[in-house]
């Protein structure tokens, strides 16, 4: 009785250790194919909210990373990806997050061009509530578009709000917490970016750049 569950459990550790093998394999040369994927998703969205005809450097591999818990809703780095032509700032697509959504976090993407202006914004991860709050990602809804050429004036804050806070953004029916949430963000992010741009374009860049 012994041997057969020796033998049992040698059987299945050789089963668990070939699968193990398998697994690691397969992630092995999964990985620069996941890696390239992503890349083309990255600048496919980055393309979605600043034009490529504006810039001329590879966008996707120059960037910085930032970490700011009051200007960009998380204690870990953020991604700021820099929009160059002729070797000369055009804008920027800034990673940042609304901590105060619905059901949680919402992970964003902002583009800026110049000095004052939202060329897009896209949702990047979110938990919203299916029928109400994921209106705010694009694939439901086209609300987010509603961010494209606004400008962004210190003084005139205030209208960077949903309309049942006396702003310029329309609210959802029966969910105004999650573009409240979004507003929000993508006023911290434009501010932020108003008081660090030189610095930020200064900086040496931090992307991995591919030989």
């Amino acid at each position: 009785m012994i041997n057969v569950v020796s033998r049992n459990g040698l059987i299945l550790a050789a089963f668990a250790l070939v699968s193990t093998g398998l697994i690691a394999v397969t992630q092995y040369y999964a990985a620069p194919v996941i890696a390239v994927q992503q890349q083309r998703h990255l600048l496919k969205t980055l393309d979605a909210i600043i034009p490529p005809e504006l810039y001329d450097n590879a966008l996707q591999h120059d960037c910085i990373d930032i970490t700011s818990l009051e200007w960009l809703g998380r204690k870990q780095p953020q991604r700021i990806f820099r929009a160059t032509k002729n070797g000369q700032p055009v804008g920027m697509a800034i990673e940042t997050t609304a901590p105060n959504g619905y059901n949680g976090k919402i992970d964003l993407l902002v583009g800026i061009i110049g000095n004052n202006t939202v060329s897009g914004v896209r949702v990047l991860q979110h938990s919203e509530t299916p029928g109400l709050g994921d209106k705010i990602d694009l694939a439901v809804d086209d609300w987010i578009l509603s961010f494209n050429n606004k400008t962004f004036e210190p003084g005139l804050g205030h209208h960077w709000a949903v309309k049942k806070d006396g702003g310029q953004f329309d609210q959802f029916t029966g969910a105004t917490i999650t573009p409240r949430a979004v507003v929000g963000a993508v006023k911290k992010a434009m501010t932020f970016y108003q008081q660090q741009q030189q610095h930020w374009f200064a900086m040496d860049n931090m992307c991995e750049v591919p030989q």
